[in-house]
């Protein structure tokens, strides 16, 4: 058994191209600027377009940037693993996918599913197998095509969710003060009835009237899904505060799921922290689920300083929703 945690070492986006204003948005459904604005926050979001093009696509691409940024050869990760609710298919796995897409061939892995709390839940889940000392270095892909299962003829979800993918190098490292510190994940069954998708599983087929129901895009009961991301996420939050002592002048920033400004807000309120500590990025990339805190690390990678002390919080689907304690390690 090591006693080495595990630490980032580099990191690296794929963002398609298409940009989704909310000017756009509003020809396709009723809705407007400022209707969006002033209830999540969000300005545009980045789509992935084109016939056949799955979420691998954007999580091989992150791969391969990682690759060269860090000057790694495939044949040295050991695991690759990929969160996601969006699965290019049901099986294989998308993170199988992805290796065969960048020519790793000595790794092994597969996709975990955790709604928007994924790279939460992914990253831990590393972080105990580079403790054990079975792996070295992983990639975790946190990648999602959200559009796919967008009802662009709801107003109340189609302005939420955008296309991402982000990978991270996550390997050991032996100074015991920096990376991934601590976290607390938590689960509760109940989610299941405010926020799902319906069909497509084992449950409920495909069938063509599930198709005709339109059963097959995100459902979701908003006020029911706040009211518990409020709460949850701000308490999981404070508790790893209070766990280790840490006080708002300790937290270099608090790195929140990018779901909604409001729930953001009352987050960092809990926490004590003035807004600049704070990221936010939810006004250009809308709800990218399981990307989002690594798409907010991803953009301020060069602002972040050796040793800054940083708080992630995530809500999900499930529900999920979980913290971390990290030290930036580069």
């Amino acid at each position: 058994m090591s006693n080495q945690h595990s630490a980032i070492t580099g990191i690296e986006a794929f963002l398609p191209d298409y940009v989704l204003t909310n000017a756009l948005l509003s020809r396709m459904v009723a809705t407007s600027d400022e209707w969006i604005m002033s209830r999540v926050g969000i300005k545009e979001r980045r789509i992935l377009r084109g016939r056949n093009k799955g979420n691998s696509i954007m999580g091989a691409g992150a791969v391969e940037k990682l690759l060269e940024k860090t000057n790694t050869d495939p044949s040295e990760i050991d695991m690759v693993l990929c969160c996601t609710v969006t699965p290019d298919m049901l099986f294989p796995a998308t993170a199988n996918i992805i290796c065969d897409k960048v020519g790793i061939k000595n790794a092994w892995g597969y996709d975990l599913n955790a709604g928007c709390s994924g790279f939460i839940f992914a990253y831990s889940t590393i972080d105990a197998f580079i403790r054990s000392g079975r792996i070295r270095k992983a990639i975790l892909v946190a990648g999602e095509k959200m559009s796919s299962i967008v009802n662009y003829k709801d107003r109340a979800t189609c302005p939420l969710f955008g296309d991402a993918a982000v990978a991270m190098l996550i390997e050991p490292t032996p100074d015991p003060s920096l990376g991934l510190l601590d976290y607390e994940n938590h689960v509760d069954g109940i989610g299941r009835k405010y926020l799902y998708q319906k069909a497509g599983g084992s449950c409920y087929p495909p069938t063509e009237m599930t198709v005709k129901r339109r059963e097959h895009f995100i459902q979701q009961e908003g006020q029911q899904v706040f009211k518990f991301a409020v709460t949850n996420m701000a308490d999981v939050a404070e508790s790893i505060m209070k766990k280790h002592h840490l006080t708002s002048d300790d937290i270099a920033y608090l790195i929140p799921h990018q779901a909604n400004l409001r729930i953001i807000s009352a987050t960092g309120s809990r926490m004590g922290l003035p807004t600049e500590k704070v990221l936010v990025n939810i006004e250009r990339y809308g709800n990218t689920s399981a990307v989002s805190i690594p798409l907010v690390l991803w953009d301020n990678e060069l602002n972040f300083k050796r040793g800054d002390t940083l708080i992630f919080a995530a809500f999900g689907a499930g529900f999920t929703w979980g913290a971390m304690y990290y030290k930036w390690a580069y």
